[in-house]
């Protein structure tokens, strides 16, 4: 039996890997164990933003998209290579009608009956003028007013929307995240353990138990059930303990086509069921279309994109863009579950998306148990996480993980630019896209990543689409890769752009790096669900 474990947490997404990293930067010894590739579900497949949830505010979430607004300022100095500020325009027209049910639009109901199914301009506006103040001092610029008719915002979009609103919030790459927790929680002690399966956990008066599938037992004072949709499994049948609260699960979907417009900013449009979604630019050549909110049964049951989900997204879009769009453009889907706590809301979209944290004792042992959340809200879980077992870790250090960079990130917001540049002086042989997806992924760690590389070729075999074993080595040895799927779906999005044959090609070469026979037969890996068709690098040593 290994040395035991402070906190053992079930469960490889951002909150699993948030509160590892955080404990762990306290000095708590930490494990923990993720049945698949960390971020391998919901993680993975939310609508890649940070932001404070606009349309959170027609709910009275008003804490909530508070505490999502400071987040957002204070995780942008943190991983300026892999979240950046996105401008957003919300187009306006006065005859659009909304079907939705919202605290807010009964109340308007109520108050202006002749109101019914509109959103007046007054209303958005007000709207936006609370989100851009109610989350403290932010550097992003605020809410303005455009003109469609002359702008380049409005060239996609149907002549009737003449006006717009555009805001700011943020973009992240969200499976990054993941990975950048696991790997600074590793380097400050803790134990990361991925495609490995908590098989059982009993308790006694002082400490967990907990069966692994590699046939190892470990031990723990405390036990954190972060499992996301499957928290309610783990609860019932993994640890057997009693709990009133509960999970519900909401499936959301996205559709991915090739761009559909020229300029860098997102749209946010609004639904006559009274959703809402997004279309935004997408890995440079794309558009991403997100999401659908539909209740979810069973976490073991695969989220899929359906094909009704896919047309209610391209419909959703042709009611706003000129050119319509069918599922034929459509070149990948994906779909996460959001683990939601179970308020009792009467729809998918009205149930709450902050979180629950409890702790059970009564039996021995502590469990706490994570209920709902959100990806922008992950650090200030994990901090809020700690402090709700600390009572069983006396002279715990305090919280100390705001402002602190995650690997790769340490640099100021505005140099990404700055670094490109320099990255692509240091290795001449890098196309401008190339040294921007390195940058992007590894900050101020692609220069490391490369090494002493003179070449493209000094760089080991090339996969496709920019990748190269060198690259593929560090996702291996550094970021806990171990398939191609893990490489090209979750550690970046190259899978949109290498074939078939290129990903088993890379599958093949991993296999064989890891059993050192030097060829293997590859592994079938996942496909798309939808197909249709330091901070101033040195000058490497020549």
């Amino acid at each position: 039996m290994t040395q035991p474990y402070d906190i053992f947490i079930i469960g490889g997404g951002i909150n699993g890997c948030g509160i590892a990293r955080d404990a762990a930067g306290r000095g708590l010894r930490v494990g923990l164990a993720e049945m698949n590739d960390l971020a391998s579900a919901t993680s993975s497949a939310s609508t890649k933003l940070f932001h404070g949830g606009l349309r959170y505010l027609e709910y009275f979430e008003i804490n909530l998209v508070r505490h999502a607004l400071a987040e957002r300022e204070t995780l942008l100095r943190a991983l300026p290579h892999i979240s950046w500020p996105m401008r957003f325009v919300l187009p306006y027209s006065p005859d659009m009608r909304f079907e939705g049910d919202t605290p807010t639009s009964r109340m308007m109901t109520a108050v202006m009956p002749w109101m019914r199914g509109r959103r007046p301009a007054w209303l958005i506006r007000l709207g936006l003028f609370l989100y851009d103040h109610i989350g403290g001092k932010t550097s992003l610029p605020g809410t303005r007013t455009i003109d469609l008719t002359t702008g380049p915002e409005g060239a996609p979009l149907e002549d009737r929307f003449r006006k717009a609103f555009e805001y700011s919030d943020c973009w992240i790459e969200d499976s990054r995240l993941v990975v950048l927790c696991a790997r600074d929680a590793a380097a400050r002690g803790a134990t990361i353990m991925p495609r490995t399966r908590v098989m059982a956990a009993h308790r006694t008066d002082d400490h967990w138990t907990i069966h692994l599938d590699t046939g190892e037992t470990v031990t723990a004072r405390a036990l954190v059930n972060a499992g996301g949709p499957w928290a309610g499994k783990i609860i019932h049948d993994t640890v057997h303990v009693d709990s009133a609260e509960g999970v519900r699960l909401v499936r959301g979907s996205h559709i991915v086509t090739k761009r559909l417009y020229d300029h860098d900013k997102c749209y946010f449009f609004q639904g006559e069921d009274g959703r809402i979604i997004f279309a935004i630019p997408y890995e440079g050549d794309f558009t991403l279309i997100g999401t659908t909110d539909a209740d979810h049964d069973d976490p073991s049951a695969r989220p899929v994109c359906t094909p009704e989900e896919a047309q209610y997204l391209v419909d959703f879009a042709n009611r706003y863009f000129k050119r319509d769009i069918t599922t034929d453009d459509i070149v990948w889907t994906y779909s996460g579950v959001r683990p939601l706590y179970d308020d009792g809301a009467r729809s998918a979209t009205a149930a709450t998306r902050d979180y629950v944290l409890k702790v059970d004792a009564d039996g021995g042992a502590p469990i706490l148990n994570i209920f709902g959340g959100k990806i922008t809200t992950f650090r200030r879980l994990a901090g809020d996480s700690i402090k709700k077992l600390a009572p069983h870790f006396p002279d715990l250090p305090g919280p100390w993980t705001a402002g602190v960079a995650l690997p790769g990130g340490d640099f100021p917001v505005g140099d990404v630019s700055r670094l490109i540049d320099d990255l692509a002086r240091a290795y001449p042989f890098l196309s401008p896209a190339w040294a921007r997806r390195l940058i992007r992924a590894y900050g101020t760690e692609a220069a490391a990543m490369l090494g002493q590389a003179g070449s493209a070729a000094d760089l080991g075999p090339d996969f496709g689409a920019t990748l190269t074993a060198r690259e593929v080595r560090w996702l291996m040895d550094r970021e806990f890769a171990q398939t191609a799927e893990d490489v090209v779906w979750r550690r970046n999005k190259l899978g949109l752009r290498l074939t078939q044959g290129q990903i088993a090609a890379l599958d093949g070469w991993m296999n064989a790096e890891v059993t050192g026979q030097g060829t293997a037969k590859p592994n079938p890996v996942a496909v798309p669900e939808y197909t249709n068709g330091p901070s101033v690098f040195p000058v490497p040593a020549k």
